[in-house]
């Protein structure tokens, strides 16, 4: 199934490939691109939504 996220915080390369590097550390999903306050990723299940925004949080930015 594909995700698409909106990820507030972003606004430059630097946060897209911070947000990016975040991402790929979660093994559940498989990262599909990754744009300035976006994201698409496929995942199983949305059981790991938990997962992907204590991530993003950690690393500075937030899901909504």
């Amino acid at each position: 199934m594909k995700l698409n996220l909106k990820i507030e915080g972003m606004a430059c390369e630097h946060c897209v490939k911070s947000v990016k590097k975040a991402l790929e550390e979660i093994d559940e999903i498989k990262v599909l691109d990754v744009k300035v306050g976006s994201a698409e990723v496929e995942v199983k299940d949305e059981s790991v939504l938990t997962k992907i925004r204590e991530k993003l949080d950690d690393a500075g930015y937030d899901l909504i």
